[in-house]
């Protein structure tokens, strides 16, 4: 099973490291001092178990954990802080341990050995049974969880992607060719080369110049193009004759 360590301390990551490389069988993938660099790991890459620290910069450990708990396949949290008062808010959201610092060999071992003898889906069959339902996206300084049927279209912004919801606009650090590989097809269509619509949110076709179209959503004043070269595959799809 694949695991990943989130904590600002070195110390502490350490120590976490060798009871998992000594007592377990576990495979750390990667080591995380930023809580906003695990989402963005995790929109391309899926792990099995999360070990979390609390206080951390940017984006607490348990504000973390909480996004992660929307996941529509989540990996087991397992809390390691020096806090006690968040213990209530860990169970609310499923964490599979809270282990407050310092730990004893015997407790950490004791979690080691829980969490593989628990059933657990491996990381690579839940990439290939269960398609990506939301997206994790940047709002100023902070992370947002959607749900795919919040987004309406994304446009290409360099090497980033706006991602549009009815009332705002927020930004995937992903290229729109990469994200458009974690859309289902049957739902969102790629009508140009800087768009991605969200085929369920149109709600009016507008034929424009040169046989193209232009589209719009409800409740939103933009318009977003189909390119030429799209207008057939796009016309197929909407069962435009």
């Amino acid at each position: 099973m694949k695991c990943i360590i989130v904590d600002d301390e070195y110390p502490s990551r350490e120590e976490l490291k060798y009871f998992i490389e000594n007592f377990s069988s576990l495979e750390i993938v990667q080591e995380f001092e930023d809580p906003l660099e695990v989402l963005k790991y995790l929109q391309e890459n899926s792990v099995d178990i999360i070990f979390l620290d609390i206080n951390m910069p940017n984006l607490d450990g348990m504000s973390l954990g909480k996004l992660i708990s929307k996941f529509n396949k989540r990996p087991e949290m397992v809390f390691i802080t020096a806090y006690d008062h968040y213990a209530v808010d860990a169970f609310d959201i499923q964490a599979f341990d809270y282990i407050m610092k310092p730990y004893s060999e015997e407790r950490i071992v004791n979690t080691l050995k829980r969490l593989e003898s628990r059933p657990v889906i491996k990381s690579d069959e839940v990439k290939e049974s269960h398609p990506h339902s939301k997206l994790t996206i940047c709002k100023g300084d902070k992370m947002q969880v959607l749900s795919l049927d919040e987004v309406y279209y994304c446009e290409a912004c360099e090497r980033e992607t706006k991602v549009f919801t009815e009332k705002d606009v927020y930004i995937s650090k992903l290229k729109i060719s990469d994200l458009e590989t974690k859309l289902p097809k049957e739902m969102f269509f790629r009508c140009h080369r800087s768009y991605i619509v969200n085929i369920d949110k149109i709600s009016e076709i507008i034929p424009w110049f040169n046989s193209t179209y232009n589209l719009k959503f409800k409740g939103l004043k933009n318009e977003v193009p189909v390119s030429r070269g799209k207008v057939k595959e796009f016309k197929d799809i909407m069962n435009i004759k």
